[in-house]
């Protein structure tokens, strides 16, 4: 039987995409699709490329229905997700949450970089497992475990700067390739929709259009995500500049990573050592020597693309990573994480092809 699921703020980029991407799986029922500005208003109104695909309209974050779903993605802002996440868990229903509420262990850092008053639910904040995983499939297994007893779950899924920067820059950190004290330097490019639907003075295509621009330098809210899931959180070893590209989805990160003294200065050696730690992760792809990812090999997928590199002179590891920013960055992630947690084949209901230039 079709595990009944609700999207809440499924009007938005990534929300749209967690419709997309439910509607085409085979174990999954979309039973509601939350949105309130745009409340009763048919899916395929607002959306015409769902023309035949659903009849749904669009509900209120609060419709009664979402009671009934075993199943919910929540797709909102940060603190509003704060706001839902507990009487969903409550309720029993198994909780992918795609914001920032449940990523950051520690409150004071979330509250501290997300500019919000105290945590509300730090109960439930540290039984959160986090999706991201290839980097943390123990959570993911001990909530799967959860959901099988009966109990509830709920998945944090990382944040689409720090899913990319994270699978360049893990394995040369966790297995050792990384000098212990080293300065990890990230520039990461991403598309107009990582911003959101609301069109603000950056994101208008006005503004946007054949525009390249940095922003949140030193300030971005995933930086300590990042070092959170490096391993380097309060260790100042991270400089993470994000950048604004024309793009309608894409994201490229690219990883600088100073290498141990007696670490090898032959790419190849790495390739050999990152397809090694990612051999059980069907949606990482690394790339053969000489070839550097394009996030239009990635887009509409949930497939992450690394490409590896040496700066010898330097004695750099320079480890670049392509992602669809609403597909592994956000929505496709979080598909892929419930497939997991619901004792699900992990690449269930997903298309391995992207989508041809």
């Amino acid at each position: 039987m079709a595990i009944k699921t609700g999207i809440v703020g499924a009007a938005g980029f990534a929300g749209i995409e967690l419709v997309r991407l439910v509607l085409r799986h085979p174990d999954l029922e979309l039973a509601v699709a939350t949105s309130n500005e745009l409340a009763g208003t048919r899916v395929d109104a607002e959306y015409p490329g769902f023309a035949g695909a659903t009849d749904l309209a669009f509900a209120t974050h609060d419709d009664p229905a979402l009671a009934a779903c075993e199943l919910v993605f929540l797709a909102v802002p940060h603190t509003a997700a704060l706001a839902m996440a507990p009487r969903l868990v409550a309720g029993g229903a198994t909780v992918i949450d795609l914001s920032a509420d449940f990523r950051l262990k520690d409150p004071a850092v979330y509250e501290q970089w997300y500019n919000t008053p105290p945590h509300t639910a730090c109960d439930l904040l540290a039984r959160a497992a986090f999706g991201l995983p290839e980097l943390f499939p123990d959570d993911l297994a001990r909530a799967a475990r959860a959901r099988a007893n009966g109990e509830p779950a709920l998945v944090a899924c990382a944040g689409c700067y720090p899913t990319a920067t994270s699978l360049a820059a893990a394995p040369a950190i966790r297995v050792g390739f990384a000098a212990p004290s080293g300065t990890v330097v990230v520039d990461a490019i991403s598309g107009v929709t990582g911003a959101g639907k609301k069109a603000t003075a950056r994101t208008h295509f006005c503004f946007a259009d054949e525009n390249l621009e940095a922003y949140g330098v030193g300030t971005h809210r995933h930086t300590p995500e990042i070092e959170q899931i490096l391993g380097i959180a309060g260790q100042g070893r991270l400089v993470f500049t994000p950048h604004l590209a024309p793009l309608n989805r894409g994201l490229l990160s690219t990883a600088n990573i100073p290498l141990a003294p007696d670490a090898p200065d032959d790419a190849a050696f790495y390739i050999d050592q990152y397809r090694a730690f990612y051999r059980e992760s069907p949606f990482v792809h690394v790339l053969d020597a000489g070839s550097l990812p394009k996030t239009s090999s990635v887009a509409g997928t949930n497939n992450a693309h690394i490409g590896l590199a040496v700066n010898a002179p330097a004695r750099m590891l320079v480890a670049v990573c392509a992602i669809d920013n609403l597909g592994k960055g956000a929505a496709a992630q979080a598909v892929q994480c419930a497939n997991i947690v619901c004792g699900l084949p992990e690449r269930r209901g997903f298309d391995a092809v992207a989508v041809p230039v």
